[in-house]
């Protein structure tokens, strides 16, 4: 029989030497090439085409995990047996993964190290006796993982459905005038079961099994029903992500409705393509409908909408709405920030207001618009209007 041909690649010298010489004495084996680093191993490899590539785990050029991807793609007929010391047994794994089908720790016998070499030219795979008890617990320990996750991900579509099937329920919230306290529109929430912590986490589990957008879309549905209900003149905001929007409108609306149609986006919605999201916004505008930032004031990325956006109105996070009566730096920004939409002919709206002080703060400085429990909770339609002051 043809003795079976190695290649062995790794960085330490001495230890290529000792390996050289123990395959050199063996009848079955014949070393066709040295290499120190994964691009000169892989290179060797493509050259004189071996069974066996003994790869070191760890060396230049990106180790062995690299070599094993590699020859897995271009050289499928030459078999990786990986040769590491003991503290590295736990990039096991990822050389399986990556393609090996041996595994033997530096220093173990030669009797096993020809084995293996051997074993694995016939097709087999061998794993060095000192890392299998790891393996096997690593290896249960990702199934058990995988099966956690498995499990999660079905009860969270599961979730989903169901609240799809029974119907989100929608509140809203009056955004008045803080003059006068005349409705300027209400802002549609939405509201589930306790499954999760709030409407964010919903929306959050939705996207994570790819949902997000059924359930903004069957939420959004919801809400544009409620038109009929609103006095004409009543605008009706909505939070509604860019993919979303890819989507609009959710119900055929009516261009006088679609008018009193104010689609929200906040910092909460990862934007990488302005340019994208220009595009999708312009059918949206054309439409009639109107565009919001929300959240202005909670970060930075809102800021980046804003410019990016131009937005018809802007709405003041709560975290600068609250305590603005006695906090003269909250004062200050909202003051530049009521310029700035004064620049941009939009509209500044005031979220999250939770005393008198505040609502004649805010009044004081200029902000024509707010909401919050001070002036009424979200509720039911009728509720929601019953309860303003």
């Amino acid at each position: 029989m043809k003795p079976v041909r190695v290649v062995l690649a790794d960085d330490e010298p001495l230890l290529r030497d000792a390996v050289a010489e123990l395959i050199g004495r063996h009848p079955g084996l014949a070393l066709v090439g040295q290499a120190a680093d994964a691009g000169k191993a892989i290179e060797l490899v493509l050259d004189v085409r071996p069974e066996v590539a003994l790869v070191d785990v760890k060396m230049p050029g990106g180790g062995g995990p690299h070599v094993a991807r590699e020859l897995q793609r271009r050289s499928p007929a030459t078999r990786v047996v990986a040769l590491s010391a003991y503290a590295d047994r736990g990039t096991v794994l990822e050389m399986i993964k990556a393609g090996a089908v041996g595994y033997v720790v530096k220093g173990a016998p030669w009797e096993e190290l020809v084995e293996t070499i051997l074993g694995c030219a016939r097709g087999e795979s061998r794993i060095s006796g000192e890392v299998t008890a790891d393996l096997l617990a690593e290896l249960t320990a990702h199934l058990e993982q995988d099966e956690r996750e498995v499990a999660e991900h079905r009860q969270t579509v599961e979730r989903i459905e169901r609240v799809l099937r029974a119907g989100v329920r929608v509140v809203f919230q009056p955004i008045v005038s803080l003059e006068d306290g005349s409705v300027l529109g209400l802002e549609a929430l939405s509201r589930f079961p306790d499954d999760f912590p709030g409407p964010p986490t919903w929306f959050a589990a939705a996207d994570s099994v790819g949902l997000r957008q059924e359930l903004e879309l069957h939420a959004a549905r919801q809400a544009l029903s409620s038109l009929a209900s609103l006095e004409p003149s009543a605008l009706l905001f909505l939070n509604v992500s860019p993919d979303t929007l890819a989507a609009w409108p959710p119900l055929p609306l009516r261009p006088r409705d679609a008018r009193r149609v104010v689609v929200e986006l906040t910092e909460h919605i990862r934007i990488d393509d302005y340019e994208r999201l220009a595009a999708i916004l312009a059918p949206v505008r054309d439409g009639g409908a109107r565009v919001a930032v929300d959240d202005v004031g909670a970060g930075f990325a809102n800021f980046q909408h804003i410019l990016h956006v131009a937005p018809d109105f802007i709405k003041l996070d709560r975290s600068l709405t609250e305590r603005i009566d006695s906090d003269r730096t909250r004062r200050a920004l909202a003051r530049a920030l009521i310029s700035f939409a004064a620049e941009l002919d939009a509209t500044i709206l005031a979220e999250g207001i939770e005393t008198r002080a505040e609502l004649e703060t805010l009044r004081a400085l200029g902000v024509r618009y707010g909401q919050g429990y001070y002036i009424a909770r979200p509720g039911d339609l009728p509720v929601a209007l019953r309860s303003l002051p």
